[in-house]
């Protein structure tokens, strides 16, 4: 109720829709004036090789954003993240009088450096490819050129800001805790946290839910021999068998459920198989004439509630549980990412946004569908901040993918629209 309160505070506090005040247009010209500067820092990033597991690459990307947040009078650090065995995280703080917002990117990329994308590359006056265009270097950008909007126009200090940019987001550290450790310590008293993801590359769909994701792998074993000898009493149905019938009972048992989705991403079985989960790679020996002994499976659960994720686990042990004929096989889920529940909070603040959008010329902003929205790092401090954004980054398409292609159009815009928000909670009552 606090939460809420305070964000129709905001409401009363704001100008009339489509008023901006003096303060607010030297912040939107300021935005609009360095789009080539913006330009020039997402390009110099982008050609950084940042693949999670390419350490110094993804340190390389932090220094970038850690000078530009330094110009700003940021003090910035970097926590090592040799005990989670990835590069780290860059932290930066500037104190201020107001209140406390956390602002949250991520400086990897899943374009390691054997991947055949590296560079930036113009298709068009407004479109450009690279790795990480949108996924998220495109938000740090967003992120810092906004803050650089606010110190032009004499208003940063009117915010009490903490920024995290996570270098291992695409593929998590582990243990999990103690590779989130700095974002939650950063969370602590934060009264906004805002996430420069991507979304779903729709410039009019803000995030204030995210489904969580964690990994599972499915172990199967079976007795190999001839398979002349298959389903005898002595052989049983092996491994493989074993495994499409469990992944055949996880579809037909929880496929239809709202907002759950489990994907079996890696496979291998044969005589012998062999699986590296950290690299996702594996391969496999056999015989057509051999009953298969081994198979592993490797994949995600996602869910939009912990009620929704311990319904889906028992679900899935149970089927795990039953066995074909001499088969065993054993299923282990990997802590992760956990939901972001759509609170009052969370819709007041995107309200907020929506009527930045909307004063600034830029229409409405609605809450995306869950389902086309990935895990984020956001979602790790759910629950310490009351109001939590996502999802205003640069948008674009083919995230994932060697088409990943930004559309440019949308880098100041969303510029403006995240500068003028953070104004406007800079001046909320506290």
């Amino acid at each position: 109720m606090r939460a809420l309160a305070v964000l129709l505070a905001l409401f009363a506090a704001a100008p009339a829709a489509g008023e901006l005040t003096a303060v607010e247009r030297r912040i939107v010209a300021h935005a609009a004036a360095h789009e080539d500067e913006a330009l020039a820092l997402l390009e110099r990033a982008v050609d950084v090789n940042s693949g999670t597991l390419n350490l110094a690459g993804v340190r390389e990307v932090g220094r970038l954003f850690a000078e530009a947040l330094a110009a700003l009078g940021f003090e910035t650090r970097w926590v090592d993240g040799a005990a989670f065995e990835r590069a780290g995280h860059l932290v930066a703080e500037r104190r201020g009088d107001g209140p406390r917002v956390l602002l949250i990117g991520h400086l990897d990329t899943v374009f390691e450096l054997d991947s055949p994308f590296q560079r930036w590359q113009r298709l068009s006056p407004g479109e450009a490819r690279g790795p990480g265009a949108t996924d998220m270097k495109g938000g740090n950008v967003v992120m810092v050129q906004a803050l650089a909007a606010l110190s032009a126009a004499g208003v940063l200090d009117e915010l009490d800001v903490a920024v995290v940019l996570t270098g291992d987001e695409e593929k998590s550290g582990r243990p999990l805790g103690l590779a989130r450790a700095a974002l939650r310590a950063a969370a602590a008293g934060a009264d906004y946290a805002i996430g420069f993801e991507d979304g779903d590359g729709d410039p009019r769909t803000a995030v204030v839910a995210r489904r969580g994701s964690s990994r599972w792998e499915l172990t199967v074993t079976g007795v190999p021999a001839h398979s002349s000898q298959v389903f005898t009493p002595e052989v049983g149905a092996g491994a493989i068998y074993e495994t499409a019938r469990i992944l055949a009972a996880f579809y037909e048992r929880l496929a239809t459920e709202p907002d759950l989705t489990f994907n079996p991403g890696v496979i291998v079985g044969g005589t012998e198989v062999d699986f590296d989960p950290t690299q996702g790679r594996g391969g496999a020996f056999g015989k057509d004439n051999v009953v298969a002994g081994h198979a592993v499976v490797s994949g995600d659960l996602r869910a939009l509630t912990p009620e929704q994720y311990a319904r889906a686990e028992a679900t899935m042990r149970e089927i795990v549980g039953e066995h074909l004929p001499r088969t065993t096989a054993e299923l282990v889920f990997s802590e992760g990412y956990p939901p972001l529940a759509a609170t009052a909070g969370n819709r007041g603040l995107l309200a907020l946004y929506d009527a930045a959008s909307r004063d600034l010329g830029l229409g409405p902003v609605t809450a995306v569908d869950p389902r086309k929205a990935g895990a984020a790092d956001v979602s790790f401090v759910a629950d310490l901040v009351p109001r939590v954004l996502d999802g205003i980054g640069l948008m674009g398409s083919g995230g994932h993918t060697v088409d990943e292609t930004a559309d440019l159009a949308t880098l100041p815009m969303q510029i403006q629209r995240a500068a003028l928000l953070l104004h406007r909670l800079g001046r909320a009552p506290r």
